[in-house]
């Protein structure tokens, strides 16, 4: 399919609070791994040009080391890469980030939801920022067996929400319960956790209750699948070609594409250092899937 000319508003929009966003948007995590800060810098703007206004990223994205554990050379965090590309900000743009991780050179990625850690790394992504606040802050857990509440941490976070640090709260790998703690203390704007065409879990009535609450639902590794951090898959199910191939679209658009049609409440953050890739997710906001396709996807 052409991509030259779409951009991010054939995805349609919906709301993050009292912000609208288009509904195709951009994870930075993979603008990192370059050693040459200038392509992820190009990436950056090149997405804001072709309509992107909703970026998500996190203090602990960072190469060498951080989540994806590459590269060589100086320290290169996506913040500070987002600044370099895009400060003064758009009025426009929402950066989202999240907090409940930290990372550091010595003890790499840590996990911490202390009320001083908290407030650490949201002071931490205000300076690699650039910023006097955060537009959406997400808190990321680790699901743990049993009630593992977030009350106490995320009553932090609407703490600092109201010290006008934060403009809104979101969560991240968390359950309905989770959600429902979280919405008795704040409003929640977004959730975002792991779903992809061939790696749903459970998530699909989670998903639906965002719908119905009107939370956003941003998967993330909806490229990667189970190969998470690894990268976007190569091998892609006989029905993900199938529908490809009848639009004239890469197997990796069809992907972008199913999961935006999952529901209108549903935002993309395909992630990408390629400004050839960058266009491609872009464009995948335009493809329209069937019933019948959406059926024979799953």
């Amino acid at each position: 399919m052409p991509v030259d000319e779409i951009t991010a508003a054939a995805a349609g929009s919906w709301t993050l609070g009292d912000r609208t966003v288009h509904r195709m948007g951009f994870g930075s995590m993979r603008t990192t791994p370059d050693p040459d800060p200038a392509r992820a810098i190009r990436v950056l703007r090149r997405a804001v040009e072709l309509g992107v206004n909703h970026i998500d990223t996190a203090a602990f994205y960072v190469s060498p080391g951080g989540t994806l554990n590459v590269g060589d050379g100086p320290a290169r965090y996506a913040t500070e890469l987002i600044r370099a590309a895009l400060a003064p900000y758009p009025e426009h743009l929402v950066i989202t980030t999240k907090v409940g991780f930290g990372y550091d050179p010595t003890h790499g990625l840590y996990e911490d939801t202390s009320a001083a850690g908290l407030r650490a790394q949201v002071e931490e992504n205000l300076r690699r920022l650039g910023r006097d606040h955060l537009d959406v802050v997400n808190l990321r857990i680790v699901r743990r067996p049993g009630r593992d509440s977030v009350a106490e941490a995320f009553g932090v976070l609407a703490d600092l929400r109201e010290a006008g640090l934060i403009r809104h709260l979101g969560l991240s790998n968390v359950r309905l319960d989770h959600l429902d703690e979280a919405q008795a203390i704040a409003p929640v704007v977004c959730v975002q956790n792991a779903y992809a065409v061939d790696n749903r879990g459970e998530q699909d009535p989670l998903l639906r209750e965002c719908g119905a609450r009107g939370v956003a639902y941003v998967p993330f590794f909806a490229l990667a699948g189970t190969r998470r951090e690894s990268g976007a898959v190569a091998e892609h199910a006989a029905a993900v070609h199938a529908v490809a191939r009848a639009h004239g679209a890469t197997p990796h658009q069809v992907r972008l594409a199913w999961t935006l049609h999952r529901g209108p409440h549903v935002l993309a953050i395909p992630g990408t250092g390629d400004p050839e890739h960058l266009a491609q997710n872009i464009a995948a906001g335009a493809l329209r899937l069937g019933d019948e396709e959406m059926a024979a996807l799953g």
